[in-house]
């Protein structure tokens, strides 16, 4: 045999070898502990649930890195008896834990919590739904989002959050950094830390897919997390979230003022739909207000809300149009106009058909 053939061969094993050794290491990998976190996370397994849908849900929750490496570990070992319950697991948990637990039959939890964080709610109503479903205060919150020493290690910890979150202007500085989904906890005791905690991990999970857009546009996680906050707010339906993204975006490349209703009630911490705003409020300066002088051009801050998917994948993505204005009716229907002429016409007819919205 040649020196040349024996090479191939040795290139080949060597080869083989470090796709073995790759793959061992991505399956020992895979199957331990997502994370340190040990916010519970409550599990409902029906009668006939497969490995397939356990895998599903749990890669749903989190609570496993990858739903190929749970289902190898399920068949390499033989598990087969899971049985159907309520369970409760935690993010700290690897594969071989989770799967010992499913084997055990129901897990009683009537301590369990459920607290739901709707979208375009602000921190007030954040602040004040903790209180109502925990054992925490409003105060409780306030005083962890001036505690500087928990916000710097917010920022060190987690890549989508910057200094931005610092500026002195800002009203609280987790605002719009705190996913809104349904969440269950252990019970009641849950601190405001956790509570927060678990809110980042699902947001940083949520922006995840779309960090190398973000890097790449010419704006910072922030900036579009305050673009969404504002799409949150000025659109009812998701098929309009894209079209009020792209006049966002026309006016900032146009160095117009954004001009959004929205942005004015929260400098001035009045909520929507408790009266209208004041012309004195509205021709004040204020760096969240953006019909308030000086903000051509401008974003707010930061943010002003919670937000959805839908409106973060409308500010990464905005739709290319040539809209510069739009103005929604009573019943949450936007309409988008390119001129101050065709806006104000369309006004005129919401308010002769009645669905003008008045407070």
């Amino acid at each position: 045999m040649s020196k040349k053939i024996v090479t191939v061969i040795l290139v080949i094993i060597a080869i083989l070898v470090i796709i073995a050794l790759s793959a061992i290491i991505w399956y020992n990998t895979s199957i331990g502990p997502v994370s340190s976190d040990e916010i519970i996370h409550v599990v409902e397994v029906e009668m006939g649930s497969n490995s397939s849908t356990i895998a599903n849900q749990l890669k749903e929750e989190g609570l496993i890195k990858s739903q190929l490496a749970f289902k190898m570990y399920v068949k390499l070992n033989n598990v087969s008896n899971f049985q159907a319950g309520t369970y409760q697991l935690t993010k700290k948990m690897s594969v071989k834990e989770i799967t010992e637990a499913l084997q055990t039959g129901k897990v009683e939890s009537k301590d369990v919590i459920t607290i739901t964080f709707i979208e375009g709610k602000n921190m007030k109503w954040i602040a004040s739904k903790i209180a109502e479903e925990t054992n925490n205060t409003v105060e409780n919150v306030y005083e962890l989002l001036q505690d500087e020493d928990y916000i710097n290690s917010v920022i060190e910890e987690r890549w989508f959050i910057t200094d931005e979150i610092k500026n002195k202007d800002i009203y609280y500085p987790l605002e719009g950094y705190l996913f809104p989904d349904t969440y269950q906890f252990e019970n009641k005791d849950i601190t405001v830390h956790d509570i927060f905690e678990t809110l980042l991990d699902q947001m940083e999970s949520k922006l995840e897919p779309y960090k190398k857009d973000i890097q790449k546009s010419k704006y910072s996680v922030h900036e579009i997390l305050t673009i969404a906050s504002i799409i949150e707010n000025e659109a009812v339906f998701d098929k309009d979230r894209k079209d009020v993204s792209s006049v966002i975006y026309n006016r900032l490349n146009q160095n117009m003022p954004i001009q959004s209703d929205v942005t004015t009630y929260y400098a001035f911490k009045i909520d929507m739909g408790e009266r209208d705003l004041y012309q004195s409020e509205i021709n004040t300066y204020n760096p969240y207000n953006t019909r308030g002088p000086k903000m051509e051009g401008k974003l707010p801050v930061g943010p002003i809300s919670t937000v959805g998917l839908s409106s973060i994948e409308a500010a990464i993505n905005p739709n290319k149009t040539s809209y510069l204005y739009f103005v929604a009716d009573k019943n949450g229907n936007v309409y988008f106009t390119r001129t101050n002429e065709e806006h104000s016409k369309k006004i005129d007819e919401l308010q002769d058909q009645g669905l003008w919205i008045e407070f």
